[in-house]
């Protein structure tokens, strides 16, 4: 079981960070394990799944599937593979469900949940042990987390003064570094496979127009990643050879050493595409459904090197977003 990290010191606000504005459970309890019906037969229907590396195939998808408005929403928290199948219930709120990140060896599971007239809190869902712990509970906003490499350290991003910066968290004793102190909003922080830099959002040029930065330890520097247009929410191949990110309003995918943008889809919902562990295949969400007879949004699925996709469709007819992909 994860260490609890005490109660953060930090003195933190309790303002929302939500990119677009550029533009409850304490310690550890066990869940029961919810497998539920396949929305479909993606294995049969399309050869991409067979195609797929061995890390890609048995890899698992987090995403959040929302139902309602307002006070009444609810959002669920599943897990499934790549062909559809094996879709499981990790986390559900009367509330809001953000940004699920998965650790390297795909065991663990951020993330940050917000229960009416709460602020956001992290929490890390433990596959092997079934649990969910709470990590980060600073009064303000927590959000975006991302797992280094190692699995020993947890980036993400908090209010402090009414203004958002990136801290780094030790996950073994709960000590948090801030890492950027800037007058802007810093958001949306994503580690590299090696450990040496991340990648995260920044509006410090122009405000309510965000940027992507990458961040490098040894240094303490950040530089900029030209993307020519409103960036966000980035995130870097396990090979670090492409970066998937939010492209305007488009999820979208950059070769990093040669600049080229490949735009996959505008999804409606201003989401990022996210890439495999292969870094072969990215996985975005849109608003209505592509599985015929289906309501709801989906999940897509694209090859990047054959330029062909298939869809999942919601469990429940529900609005998906922030699908990640793991081992």
């Amino acid at each position: 079981m994860l260490k609890t990290p005490i109660k953060s010191t930090i003195n933190i606000t309790s303002s929302t960070i939500v990119i677009a504005t550029f533009s409850v459970l304490t310690g550890c309890q066990t869940l029961s394990n919810i497998p539920t019906a396949n929305t479909v037969n993606t294995a049969i229907s399309n050869p991409l799944t067979a195609q797929m590396s061995v890390p890609d195939r048995q890899g698992h998808i987090a995403y959040v599937e929302e139902q309602g408005v307002g006070t009444a929403k609810i959002s669920t928290l599943y897990s499934i593979r790549p062909d559809g199948s094996v879709r499981q219930l990790i986390d559900q709120l009367n509330g809001y469900i953000y940004a699920p990140a998965w650790s390297a060896d795909g065991q663990m599971l951020a993330y940050s949940k917000q229960a009416p007239r709460e602020h956001p809190k992290i929490y890390i869902y433990d596959r092997k042990s079934n649990a969910r712990h709470l990590i980060v509970n600073a009064e303000g906003s927590n959000l975006s987390a991302s797992f280094s490499p190692d699995g020993q350290k947890l980036l993400y991003s908090s209010t402090v003064g009414g203004n958002a910066d990136i801290y780094e968290m030790h996950l073994s004793n709960g000590s948090t570094k801030q890492l950027t102190t800037l007058p802007s909003t810093e958001v949306q922080p994503s580690y590299a496979a090696d450990g040496k830099s991340f990648v995260y959002t920044s509006d410090k040029v122009r405000a309510g127009r965000p940027s992507i930065y990458r961040y490098y330890f040894g240094t303490g520097n950040a530089v900029p990643i030209s993307t020519g247009s409103y960036a966000a929410s980035p995130q870097l191949s396990l090979d670090g050879q492409r970066m998937a990110y939010l492209n305007g309003r488009k999820a979208a995918v950059m070769t990093l050493d040669t600049g080229q943008i490949t735009n996959l889809a505008e999804t409606g919902l201003d989401e990022p595409a996210r890439l495999s562990p292969s870094g072969q295949y990215a996985v975005y969400p849109t608003r209505t459904s592509r599985v015929s007879g289906q309501s709801g949004g989906s999940l897509v699925i694209h090859s990047l090197s054959g330029n062909t996709s298939y869809a999942i469709s919601s469990q429940a007819g529900g609005v998906v977003r922030s699908p990640v992909w793991g081992r």
